[in-house]
């Protein structure tokens, strides 16, 4: 493998994690919504990576990439408020299936692997800078 694979393989790896910290947000974001703006409730959504082929099938894996956003079909919290004007005639409301704790340990497993990627993007840096250095000397 040459550094430039490893380039584009932690690239892949941080774009994807980018994503899923975007998801990640976007629940957090509605996790105590009673209905989005087509009037539904939102529901929790999840990435699904898969890893991507190299062009050389002997070269193995290239990389990795989101190949969809699943929406979670477990069911919604209901709460109890009669007073809420999207009550149901029994007096629960319908808020979204995220669990505030699950997306932050997300958020945070999401973080450390982005931050991950990019190390590896620096070390393979600095190995090519060294690499010049000795062909300069």
């Amino acid at each position: 493998m040459s550094l430039f694979s490893a380039f584009r393989i932690a690239g892949s790896g941080a774009s994807a994690q980018g994503q899923r910290l975007n998801v990640v947000a976007s629940n957090l974001a509605n996790a105590d919504s009673a209905a989005g703006p087509d009037g539904q409730t939102y529901r929790a959504r999840q990435v699904v990576f898969e890893a991507v082929q190299a062009d050389n099938a002997a070269a193995g894996i290239s990389g990795v990439r989101v190949s969809q956003v699943t929406t979670d079909t477990s069911p919604l919290r209901r709460q109890h408020d009669p007073k809420h004007p999207l009550a149901d005639a029994e007096g629960y409301v319908s808020l979204p299936n995220v669990s505030v704790a699950d997306e932050m340990v997300n958020m945070i497993s999401a973080a450390r692997a982005y931050e991950n990627n990019i190390e590896v993007m620096n070390t393979a840096r600095s190995l090519l800078q060294k690499t010049l250095q000795l062909g300069n000397s």
